[in-house]
């Protein structure tokens, strides 16, 4: 009995490792994908370029507004729970775009339904990927696999929703995702909350709301960069005072004993402040480089959808190349060690981009630079979620986990922001290579953050109040 029990624990692990892997992959794609159908979309449903864009941003706020609270949720319904129901409002949001009449419903499948969706299913995947892999070189592994199907997502889904946008129509890349939940749908049904629900939870609706509104205008404030200086200032400073209420209110609730929304709490450890920084960072990278690269090859180099990304593959393979080495080089290496090291190729691979972009007029000029980004980004993804988690127990998991992916969500929305907002002067060769450099200077940012993280081996890791002894490793 116990021989069959050891044969069938690592295909239900790694078939709850695909489930949540494969979610990670699908939002990561979503968030991408859509950036190659806006022609076809814009036509078919009788709108504008900018109406398209409108459901791309919406998106991106619904995400940005209630990933704090979906990571929230989970401790008062449970992981799973919040988990399945988040697949289910995607699955939902994705037929009913695949059907869009028009772009009202399209900004209902997509951006509310789907956005919705990704809030509940996101923080779980993280949540999860900690609890049940309580080592810390397993969880390394874990968070590997995770990080390079994310990574993959985004930088592989303007080539995936290209070809299928060219070989069949722009609806079926939101069948193809329908489909791909149905198939985590499956893959989770051996999923074991480790740990069980309680119903008692509170919940702060007001801290829900607060956050939400607040964040919701500092990413307006962000996306209105390129379009009018002032409204942006006027945005980012109404989402501070916002999110400053947000934080006075939680101070009072913590002060009279109640629970807030976030605790004050998880913004006093200091490595998870500096792994958060680092996490935001990265994925201002990513996007920034991918919006910037994108719109330089198809607007100034005349590529095709399905051209640009072909070339994007070499970040593609960069990033599941060295994410899936996760686990190795979490034994041989400090975790930030390889989170400085991924800064310092990723900032070289922007070199690459700016210096053989200006030399050379062939489409190979952009490879080297984009798999030593890929490469970069694939080293210290995983540690830096690592770190992050590691740092809080259990209890406060779904909390920083809300947080975490807020953080990262936010990221990816500057990136795209400061890179629109440099190109929108023209899309020439210097404003490329500016855009870029910009990107580079804040990845030096990002690289001084990580310098100032504990030089200890590995993070305090999340064990103690765990019932079964960490996974052996041979």
């Amino acid at each position: 009995m116990t021989e069959t029990a050891g044969t069938r624990e690592p295909t239900g692990q790694r078939r709850v490792l695909a489930a949540l892997a494969l979610a990670q992959f699908i939002c990561s794609f979503a968030g991408s994908n859509m950036n190659v159908m806006i022609n076809d979309i814009s036509e078919d449903l009788d709108t504008t370029v900018q109406g398209v864009q409108v459901a791309i941003t919406v998106f991106l706020l619904v995400m940005a507004a209630l990933m704090i609270p979906g990571g929230k949720l989970t401790d008062r319904y449970g992981r799973k729970r919040c988990f399945t129901t988040g697949l289910v409002v995607y699955a939902i949001g994705a037929l009913l775009s695949a059907a869009a009449p028009g772009l009202g419903v399209l900004i209902l499948g997509n951006s509310i339904l789907e956005g919705i969706g990704t809030a509940l299913l996101i923080p779980p995947v993280y949540i999860l990927t900690t609890l049940l892999y309580p080592d810390i070189t397993a969880r390394a592994r874990a968070f590997g696999v995770v990080m390079a199907l994310g990574g993959i997502g985004a930088a592989a889904g303007p080539l995936i929703g290209g070809l299928i946008t060219t070989a069949i129509s722009w609806r079926a890349a939101f069948v193809f995702q329908a489909l791909v939940i149905a198939v985590i749908v499956l893959l989770s049904r051996r999923i074991d909350d480790p740990l069980p629900p309680d119903p008692t939870r509170s919940f702060d609706t007001a801290g829900a709301v607060l956050s939400a509104v607040g964040l919701v205008l500092v990413v307006m404030g962000i996306l209105a960069a390129d379009d009018n200086v002032w409204l942006m200032i006027a945005l980012l400073v109404l989402g501070a005072l916002v999110l400053g209420w947000f934080f006075r209110s939680v101070r009072a609730k913590e002060a009279s004993g109640q629970e807030p929304l976030l605790s004050l709490s998880l913004f006093r450890n200091r490595t998870s402040n500096l792994g958060l920084a680092t996490q935001n960072t990265q994925w201002l990278l990513l996007m920034g480089t991918s919006f910037t690269v994108a719109a330089y090859l198809q607007v100034v180099r005349g590529y095709d959808a399905i051209e640009t990304g072909a070339i994007f593959t070499a970040a593609t393979l960069g990033l599941l190349a060295s994410s899936l080495s996760a686990e190795r080089l979490a034994r041989r290496h400090p975790q930030r060690t390889l989170i400085m090291s991924g800064f310092v190729v990723s900032i070289a691979g922007v070199a690459a981009l700016i210096i053989l972009a200006g030399s050379f007029s062939t489409a190979w000029a952009f490879v080297p630079g984009l798999l030593l980004i890929g490469l970069g980004l694939g080293v210290m993804l995983t540690p830096s979620v690592n770190v992050v988690q590691s740092s809080f127990p259990e209890e406060q998991q779904g909390e920083i986990s809300g947080l975490s992916r807020s953080v990262s969500n936010l990221g990816s929305s500057f990136g795209t922001a400061i890179a629109g907002t440099i190109l929108v002067a023209g899309l020439t060769k210097g404003a490329y290579a500016a855009a870029m450099i910009t990107l580079a200077v804040i990845g030096l940012g990002g690289l001084a953050a990580a310098a100032f993280l504990r030089r200890d081996p590995h993070p305090p890791t999340v064990r103690a109040s765990r019932s079964a002894p960490p996974k052996a490793h041979t």
